[in-house]
């Protein structure tokens, strides 16, 4: 019961995140899940959640247009997805719990910085694989499918209602590319999609919650805070991994 009290709170803190800044579910979930369940089972509880979230996100017009842009990107994260599951022999694997963290510390800081990187399109469009790879690799080595994957999109000059659709058309392949591997090691059965659905109501409630307060929040401050508390949370969890 406690436990599951915690997950649903935790949900809400990131659906919540999510709703302000546009991103910020599968990071704080995972890094805050990572406290105490192992990275398989957290991914796991992630899924449905980030699936529906990141639907709802890159609902809008000029959708068929982003996804022929960002295709290559795509593809290539569904591939070092896979590739990434083999090499790491699955989610959870020795060095799971400190890539986690390392991953949540590297996110933060590159936050907490403010950091604007600036591709030409050009230059974009030729990171476009590589980046798709390296984070199929890291997601399947970690559950995070945030790097280096939104600051490429942050860097490409996308507007910004533009730039919020991609990161969700971006996030949820992602988040499929984790639930085929996941589900073809036969770790997703119905027990784990019932828990994750579970998890999805208050993820959308926080969701909601966030884009209300959206316009009220200094969000400037929100996202330094917001980071901040990543770097502090990401080094808990390289110490507690430490071997």
């Amino acid at each position: 019961m406690t436990e599951g009290i915690a997950i649903a709170l935790i949900f809400t803190l990131a659906g919540l995140v999510k709703g302000v800044v546009g991103l910020g579910l599968p990071i704080i979930a995972m890094g805050l899940l990572g406290l105490w369940l192992h990275p398989l089972q957290a991914a796991s509880l992630l899924l449905v959640p980030s699936i529906v979230t990141n639907m709802v996100q890159m609902a809008g017009p000029g959708l068929p247009g982003l996804l022929r842009q960002l295709g290559p990107m795509l593809a290539a994260v569904v591939l070092g997805t896979c590739a990434g599951w083999w090499a790491w022999g699955g989610l959870g694997g020795r060095l799971a719990g400190l890539g986690l963290g390392c991953m949540v510390v590297a996110y933060g800081l590159l936050g907490v910085s403010a950091l604007r990187l600036s591709l030409s399109p050009r230059a974009s469009a030729r990171l476009a694989i590589p980046t798709g790879l390296v984070t199929g690799v890291i997601t399947a080595g970690t559950g995070i499918f945030v790097i280096p994957l939104v600051p490429w999109l942050q860097a490409s000059g996308l507007p910004q209602e533009r730039l919020v659709q991609a990161m969700g058309v971006s996030l949820l392949v992602s988040a499929l590319s984790l639930a085929l591997v996941i589900g073809g090691s036969g770790h997703l059965g119905l027990a784990e999609l019932g828990g994750s659905a579970l998890a999805l109501l208050p993820a959308l409630l926080g969701q909601a919650l966030g884009s209300m307060l959206r316009q009220r929040l200094n969000e400037a401050l929100f996202r330094r805070c917001f980071f901040a508390a990543l770097v502090l949370l990401g080094l808990h969890l390289v110490w507690q991994a430490w071997p």
